[in-house]
């Protein structure tokens, strides 16, 4: 092994002009998917593809999803992969957001979802999910300088606000309520009264005064709808001649008593309302209306693009100098107040091990990425205590909300961490999902070696190595007088002969 590599991880291709690009937005009332080609360094839009599925609809109490919404998922997603046969990896991103969140067992529907779509699914939080919406906003809106904007997005299963400056959030905020939820919730018999409309108006409200005294204070000079709810409204709003499209506080009430003068949901009559449109639609007028009164808004503009339009645009940074993970990675360190040099130092060790590995163990970019993060985090937990901190960064990493990172790589940055040292437990693996068990196994053993030839905390160089796999064997060769003179790396190497078995990996250690 040579000091040669590199000390950043090396970035994944970027997209090249002339590529298409697909990003996939598997959300709880539709799923959607845009196609889009580089062009002179832009996006230009080529396709787009959207299908109703309604996936909170079929999402229980329990966390269960309904076998038939399953099916109907499952179809839509198979259409998409039709559409996007032949793209590889770096060329298409899909996220699910609420419904795929409550899952009790997400892996039984992303596994066969993955199958059917033929590439990757990232679960994103709310929170991301709202960083993402505010993305693919502004980039088809541009905001004046210096002006801050308000964007919600009302889904089927939830409600993300942002406050952002220029092209950065501000402020997100994700809601439990979106306009399937809520219409199931508050009219489960499709009867509209006032007294329905009046409760559920008190509890949705009650929700968005959790932050709104720090939105008003914050302020902002211009709000902007995002999702098929508020293209809606606003399509409603034109056709009664309340707005040119607009949503103002004057023209919900009126939309609002139309609804009530229905009396059921399957009699609703509003102008410019889709009929697909129609059986969630007192939901979402019930979550703007809610909205409106907790942020004293007046009037809000409607967008067209929104959550896949943000991946959409992250897609071409992503891997590379712009990467969002990257930014989130340095401000945890700096938040944590982590040993920079002792970072860097494990980083280029276990990255060095990997270049040695990587066609052996047939790693890819996106793993070796992937045990930089975790190299640059290993030591976070000693912000807390010195004792079990390996356990204690791998909880902060499960549960931190941390930009640019969907929940499954959070989970495997959380493992890496969490398997760096002592015992591996044997449910540590048990949130990661099976095609990418083999490659976290795999980095873990890695960056446990980096941890341990790094220990001393010097800058002093290691002696040459040489490291093979067979299968799970790993081979580790190194100098036999270099390593007599480190009896406490010797010790520690000597105790990872057991100590990986808990990875599935098999050590053998040879002096040379």
């Amino acid at each position: 092994m040579t000091p040669a590599t590199s000390r950043r991880p090396r970035p994944l291709d970027p997209p090249h002009e002339g590529d298409l690009l697909a990003a996939i937005d598997l959300g709880s009332n539709s799923f959607h998917m845009v196609v889009a080609q580089r062009v002179l360094g832009q996006l230009r839009v080529v396709d787009r593809l959207r299908e109703t599925v309604r996936l909170a609809e079929g999402l229980d109490k329990t966390g269960r999803l309904a076998p038939a919404v399953q099916a109907r998922a499952l179809a839509c997603l198979a259409r998409f992969g039709q559409r996007i046969a032949g793209f590889d990896a770096r060329q298409v991103r899909a996220v699910a957001t609420h419904s795929v969140r409550q899952l009790r067992h997400p892996e039984d529907f992303l596994g066969p979802a993955e199958a059917a779509l033929g590439h990757a699914i990232d679960v994103i939080s709310g929170r991301e999910e709202a960083r993402l919406i505010y993305l693919g906003v502004a980039h088809a809106q541009p905001p004046p300088p210096g002006r801050k904007r308000l964007v919600i997005d009302i889904g089927g299963g939830s409600t993300e606000c942002i406050i952002g400056l220029g092209m950065q959030p501000l402020e997100r905020e994700s809601l439990q309520v979106g306009c399937i939820a809520s219409t199931l919730r508050f009219f489960p018999d499709g009867r509209l009264t006032a007294a329905r409309w009046r409760m559920a108006q008190t509890e949705i409200g009650a929700e968005f005064q959790q932050f709104a005294a720090t939105y008003r204070d914050l302020g902002w000079d211009e709000a902007i709808g995002s999702s098929g709810t508020h293209k809606a409204i606003g399509e409603i709003c034109a056709k009664l001649q309340l707005t040119k499209g607009a949503i103002t506080a004057a023209a919900l009430p009126v939309i609002r008593d139309r609804l009530l003068t229905a009396g059921r949901i399957d009699a609703i009559d509003l102008p410019g309302l889709a009929d697909e449109r129609r059986p969630i639609i007192a939901g979402g007028v019930l979550i703007l209306e809610a909205a409106f009164a907790a942020l004293g808004l007046q009037r809000m503009q409607v967008s067209q693009a929104a959550l896949r339009e943000g991946v959409l645009f992250e897609l071409l940074g992503r891997g590379g100098a712009d990467d969002p993970r990257a930014q989130s990675v340095a401000a945890l360190m700096q938040r944590y107040g982590v040993d920079v040099a002792q970072a860097m130092r494990v980083e280029t060790t276990a990255l060095q091990l990997f270049d040695l590995l990587a066609a052996d163990w047939a790693l890819g970019e996106d793993a070796r990425q992937l045990l930089a993060h975790a190299a640059r985090l290993h030591e976070i937990g000693l912000a807390i205590a010195h004792s079990g901190y390996h356990r204690h960064g791998a909880y902060v990493l499960l549960n931190s909300d941390i930009a640019g990172f969907s929940q499954q790589e959070q989970r495997l940055l959380a493992a890496l961490v969490l398997a760096q040292r002592r015992k591996i437990g044997k449910t540590l693996f048990e949130m990661i999902p099976e095609r990418l068990l083999a490659d976290t196994r795999h980095t873990a053993a890695l960056l446990r070696l980096a941890v341990l030839l790094r220990r001393a905390r010097s800058d002093a160089a290691l002696p040459a190595l040489s490291l093979r796999a067979e299968g799970e064997q790993l081979r580790l060769r190194i100098d036999a007088r270099w390593l007599s003179a480190h009896p406490l790396l010797r010790a520690d190497l000597e105790s990872e002969l057991t100590g990986m078995r808990g990875l599935g990996v098999a050590l053998e250690l040879a002096l040379g």
